[in-house]
């Protein structure tokens, strides 16, 4: 939740064990907005289905317990909606509005739908209302910024119910009424002291405890804070709070309930404990665990857990439900701490509290990547030199740490380019997220994570002006591009790596863009530009004697030429990939190119010359002991033989074609053959 607003999270305080999910009061409000998903609406009236999924908004202040609020209107009609229930959050902890497109994919996510890396918004956000359009599901906004935000997440089914939560209306989305929160009722306010205290020092001065209320204005957040510092001095008398509340409203008039009692707690914690605090406004994405507070504040992990552990049980935190220990800075104090930060620290002590925070998490990655290459030596020296504090005991226990740490995790890597000032860091970090990733996770289930990844390691390239960087950089957002059917788009990132690699005097960019140009141009159709494309990467691979490169583009070249019917050119590119093939020891690549070289013969009506290419080719792929290609040369021969007007020899290819088959399958899925791979994986 965002706001704390009647729910104490399961801390427990002054002895009395606070139940987790109970929630207090706004028995009005809840009657009202479940009244509200049956009201008749708009198009209704009319006599038509209403064509958008209901929309309900909870607004209120941050502090208001308008997260609290919809989390049990959730709970409460939950069951009417069995395809679940969906969450996802508008805002960042300072404020600053989530992306449509992350919030898209995080719904979509927990749908288990796949998304594209690389798809835009409005890509995106069709994808969702499309998996939403058969199903009767609940969707919860928290923190919506504008109506744009919520518009473009909304069903298009009124099967789907959608709650926002906001700081005000959301004008220009119709039929929408707002629930507006004030405080709690008095009761309900002093019952969540009571949680807190116990119920002796509400009942022995009930009238301080009713103005202890009304100082804060009935607003949960203020009365947890108030709760807190109650439960951590049980000599202290309710009035003992009041009065120096009253002296701290005498001194600043102008400021919230909520500001006041953030001060008066933060002013008595102990300095180490503050200072913690402050600076978990630094916190990526205002999660926290161990490891973040003591970078942060440069002590010991077991300190930071000790210091993280008080101010929960002070309600400053919130422990999150999450198998590792993650805390979260509720976002109503997000403000209020990083006043506090720069009043009371120094721009350069803030600056290097963020260093060590990002440069722990480098190090955290580091050994996350390293204990899934237990033979690589280096690796394994690295990690005997990490300390143990740092080091993960098992891949699993890596794996675990880095899913439930994601979202922080890619919350860093954005703070850290938007700094500014650690772009050195800032690289290191996401090159070692970045392989973490790929190593727990593999390149294609990680690929929409790390598309946002390179796209940052973009925007350090430019702002630093770092061709080689902003050359991988392309190329990685290229490929993906390209992966996912965007050809166009990836044709212009190739260009540009091109320019970059040529910048940054990097032939191993300025070849690889070469030939992902000729690439795209040969997935457009324009087959010229393709084969002048890959000529131009081979004429690099052969100055710089790069035989086994040299001899793929032949290849590829020869593909360009066989999509335009040019068979002369093709047969003529083929010959070549099969000598530099065949040169540079190669078997079965240049069984392969004599195969392709027989297809593009009988392509250009010279059968008997592509039976002769393609027995000279069954010879090889015989000597590579490649059963697949062994197969796939016999079925090709075996066509051929059809097109001579001898079908019983094609038919004896054939038969042979199938057993080989079969005698491969057989082997891969043998017993012996999966042993010895799970042992593989093993060590």
């Amino acid at each position: 939740m965002t706001d704390q607003a009647v729910d104490t999270g399961g801390v427990q305080l002054s002895g009395h064990a606070a139940t987790r999910g109970q929630f207090l009061g706004r028995i009005r409000e809840l009657k009202e907005l479940r009244a509200d998903i049956e009201r008749t609406g708009l198009d209704t009236l009319t006599g038509r289905k209403a064509p958008r999924a209901r929309v309900l908004l909870i607004a209120g202040r941050p502090g208001s317990g308008r997260t609290a609020l919809a989390e049990e209107l959730v709970r409460q009609v939950a069951r009417r909606y069995p395809d679940g229930v969906l969450r996802t959050r508008l805002a960042e902890p300072d404020g600053t509005p989530v992306p449509v497109e992350r919030a898209a994919r995080d719904l979509l996510t927990a749908l288990e739908v796949p998304t594209p890396a690389g798809a835009d918004e409005d890509e995106l956000a069709a994808t969702l209302r499309e998996a939403l359009a058969d199903r009767r599901a609940l969707i919860l906004l928290d923190d919506a910024t504008g109506a744009d935000q919520v518009d473009a997440l909304l069903p298009d089914t009124p099967e789907c119910l959608l709650v926002a939560v906001s700081a005000g209306p959301l004008t220009g989305i119709a039929d929408v009424r707002p629930c507006t929160l004030g405080g709690l009722d008095t009761k309900s306010a002093l019952d969540l002291l009571t949680r807190y205290t116990g119920s002796v020092r509400i009942t022995v001065d009930p009238r301080a405890a009713e103005g202890l209320v009304e100082i804060c204005q009935g607003q949960p957040a203020a009365l947890i804070l108030a709760g807190g510092w109650l439960a951590a001095r049980p000599q202290a008398a309710v009035s003992d709070l009041a009065k120096q509340l009253n002296a701290e409203i005498a001194e600043d008039s102008a400021g919230t309930p909520l500001s006041h009692v953030f001060g008066l707690v933060h002013a008595t914690l102990p300095a180490p404990v503050a200072r913690t605090l402050r600076l978990l406004s630094l916190a990526p994405a205002g999660l926290a665990d161990p490891h973040t507070a003591s970078a942060l504040a440069g002590c010991s992990i077991s300190a930071a857990r000790t210091a993280l552990d008080d101010l929960t049980a002070h309600g400053l935190l919130r422990a999150v439900d999450s198998p590792l220990p993650q805390y979260e800075v509720p976002a109503a104090l997000h403000p209020l701490l990083r006043a506090a930060a720069e009043a009371q620290e120094r721009p350069a002590e803030l600056q290097l509290a963020r260093a060590r925070m990002f440069e722990r998490t480098v190090r955290l990655l580091q050994s996350c990547r390293a204990v899934t290459e237990p033979d690589n030596l280096q690796a394994r020296e690295k990690l005997q030199g990490t300390p143990r504090g740092l080091r993960f005991p098992t891949r699993a226990a890596a794996a675990e740490w880095l899913t439930a740490r994601r979202p922080a995790l890619l919350a860093a890597a954005r703070a850290a380019v938007a700094d500014g000032e650690l772009d050195t860091l800032a690289r290191r970090l996401m090159s070692q997220l970045v392989r973490a990733m790929v190593a727990h996770f593999g390149t294609q289930e990680a690929a929409p994570d790390l598309y946002g990844v390179h796209r940052l390691v973009l925007d350090v390239a430019e702002r630093r002006d770092l061709p080689r960087e902003k050359a991988a950089a392309l190329l990685n957002l290229a490929d993906v591009d390209a992966r996912t059917g965007r050809t166009a788009e990836a044709l212009v990132r190739y260009r540009a790596a091109l320019d970059a690699g040529r910048a940054a005097h990097d032939p191993y960019a300025t070849g690889r863009a070469m030939e992902s140009v000729g690439g795209a141009h040969l997935e457009l159709g324009d087959y010229e530009r393709a084969a002048d494309w890959y000529g131009r990467a081979l004429a690099q691979r052969l100055a710089r004697d790069e035989r086994t490169d040299a001899a793929r583009l032949y290849g590829r070249i020869a593909g360009a030429h066989t999509y335009a019917g040019r068979y002369g050119e093709a047969q003529r590119a083929w010959r070549a990939a099969a000598a530099g093939h065949r040169k540079n020891g190669d078997v079965a690549a240049y069984a392969r190119a004599l195969s392709e070289l027989a297809r593009v013969q009988e392509y250009a009506g010279r059968p008997e010359e592509s039976l002769r290419t393609c027995e000279e080719a069954l010879e090889w792929a015989r000597r590579a002991e490649d059963t697949r290609l062994q197969a796939a040369v016999r079925l090709r021969l075996a066509d051929t033989l059809d097109h001579l007007g001898d079908p019983t020899a094609a038919r004896l290819h054939r038969g042979e074609a199938g057993r080989l088959l079969e005698e491969h399958d057989r082997l891969e899925h043998s017993p012996n053959t999966c042993e010895i791979r799970s042992a593989s994986a093993e060590d």
